[in-house]
């Protein structure tokens, strides 16, 4: 049996048997970890709270055999707690959270995906982060797992997209009206809205007004779902609170 200590976010957990928990983990150096957590629905005091979605762990790991992993201890290093008292920060932690567990596979280290986590998660908790963050993290977290759509150009040309842009989530990004035949779901948007998305790819973090920041969240709704093949439990949750 390998014994190791990793810092860790909880990204979600199943019941498991009667007394049991299954957590899926983001770690800092092993990446995705499921891990069997003996006796934490049970014992109020083994865990303490800390196998809550979105809590920041130090955690005593152990592999008992092949991959599986047993979670010896977890001490919080960050519970998010103010995030956790306001419905709409709940509502964009827990899409965060989902969103990073299913772009990234078991076993594979993703430390700069951890570091976007910690950082929005902390800006979340010090009510920091306006909306048009959430937007900025998903496109950073995109382009860690190798899936950031295309703004800048044509995804099947490569010429500017032009004056009457469309995007197409099946070919990557924005396309330009005259490759928009071969586009068939391809739909139509508006060229500031590209600009946005753009802007905040590359680093900028200009709020973006409620219309486009409502577009925004429809596009990259639909450009995950493609890419995932099915849509985050999570999107409904912000809809039911009022965010776009």
């Amino acid at each position: 049996m390998e014994r190791y200590a990793d810092d860790a976010f909880v990204l979600s957990t199943v019941d498991y048997g009667e007394s049991d928990r299954l957590v899926t983990l983001l770690t800092r150096e092993h990446g995705k970890l499921t891990a069997f957590a003996a006796g934490a629905r049970k014992s109020k005091r083994r865990f303490a709270g800390a196998l809550e979605p979105f809590m920041r762990l130090r955690v005593q790991l152990v592999e008992t055999r092949g991959s599986t992993v047993r979670i010896d201890s977890a001490d919080i290093v960050a519970g998010f707690y103010a995030a956790r008292e306001d419905l709409s920060l709940i509502a964009r932690a827990l899409y965060a959270v989902e969103l990073c567990r299913e772009l990234t596979r078991e076993h594979e280290p993703h430390p700069e995906l951890f570091e976007l986590m910690e950082g929005y998660l902390h800006r979340l908790d010090a009510k920091e982060a306006g909306p048009t963050s959430l937007l900025a993290f998903e496109l950073a977290a995109l382009a860690q797992a190798g899936l950031m759509p295309r703004f800048d150009s044509c995804s099947l040309c490569g010429g500017q997209p032009g004056e009457r842009p469309r995007f197409d989530q099946g070919h990557g990004g924005a396309v330009c009206e005259p490759c928009g035949g071969r586009a068939r779901d391809s739909v139509a948007v508006p060229v500031a809205l590209l600009a946005g998305l753009r802007s905040l790819q590359e680093g900028a973090r200009t709020p973006l007004p409620a219309d486009l920041r409502a577009r925004a969240r429809g596009l990259l709704n639909v450009f995950i779902a493609h890419h995932l093949g099915r849509k985050l439990k999570s999107v409904d949750f912000m809809a039911q609170v009022g965010l776009d």
